[in-house]
């Protein structure tokens, strides 16, 4: 059995691949470009662009089951029919938890056309939404390396943040296990930890005093704007704060229910990370 890891290098499939490579299951990592790519000699590196799917024959080629992280919307239905026309039978799919608590923002609906596409095409599927992402917070590298205070919206906002290496693990299930097609796992951590909270336990990590300066939603939101659209503002704005609801807070068993496992802390990715996080 292959089976192929879509966003390989990033922070849940480099993860993913790992954990297949340890269980020896042959695993196949697709990349944009094999030289940058760094993995075990045993993991098989094959170059493809999901914005491409034309560039995927080779990818597929010989694979049982797929683990898809898409790189935007628009070219679902083509990479799902590539994956079916090359013989793939399961596809484990990377969505957002705002399929499920917010189809009306543009994260949301995006991750839910993503879902029916895969869901249409024949194959068999499972479908993981994930929640906020622990390793989000790399994005506060630059400020925190540079002077240590970082600015950001919704300082006290609590929500139950999840460590990459535990979507991996559910992926990991859902790939090697029989009982996992047609479900829906939606994923979180082990407890509400806000911005200001985080920014502490990454303090901690490295041994560090850092300050939290909360700015305003629009003052975000004009940083942001220089670098996406309006729609993708909007929508990353709304889950971080604008427009949570119980659902978006409220923690859940999946991780532990599907995996056997408790989930990380988040304490547990800032110690796993503190060297990126060092000067």
């Amino acid at each position: 059995m292959m089976i192929l890891v879509t966003g390989a290098t990033g922070n849940v499939g480099s993860e993913l691949v790992e954990l297949l490579h340890r269980a020896d299951f042959p695993v196949r990592a697709l990349t944009r470009d094999a030289g940058k790519a760094r993995f075990p000699a045993a993991v098989e590196v094959v170059e493809g662009d999901l914005n491409r799917p034309e560039s995927l024959a080779a990818a597929f080629k010989g694979v049982d089951k797929v683990f898809l992280v898409l790189p935007g919307p628009g070219q679902e239905s083509e990479i799902a029919a590539a994956a079916r026309s090359a013989g793939v039978r399961h596809v484990v799919l990377i969505s957002s938890g705002a399929a499920g608590t917010h189809p009306e923002l543009m994260i949301g609906r995006s991750s839910l056309q993503a879902e029916s596409a895969v869901a249409e095409s024949g194959l068999s599927w499972t479908v993981l939404r994930p929640g906020q992402f622990a390793s989000n917070r790399k994005q506060w590298i630059p400020e925190i390396k540079g002077g240590g205070v970082v600015h950001a919206p919704y300082g006290d906002v609590q929500l139950p943040t999840v460590h990459p290496a535990d979507i991996a693990a559910v992926g990991f299930s859902a790939l090697t296990e029989e009982g996992h097609e047609g479900r829906t796992y939606a994923l979180t951590g082990p407890a509400p930890i806000s911005p200001r909270e985080q920014l502490a336990a990454i303090g901690a990590a490295i041994g560090r005093e850092l300050t939290f300066q909360e700015v305003t939603p629009e003052q975000a939101a004009d940083q942001m704007r220089r670098f996406m659209p309006e729609e993708m503002v909007e929508s990353l704005l709304g889950l971080q704060g604008g427009v949570l609801t119980e659902a978006d807070t409220q923690v859940l068993p999946t991780v532990e229910e599907v995996t056997g496992r408790p989930p990380r802390t988040f304490a547990r990715w800032a110690e796993e990370n503190a060297g990126a996080f060092r000067s």
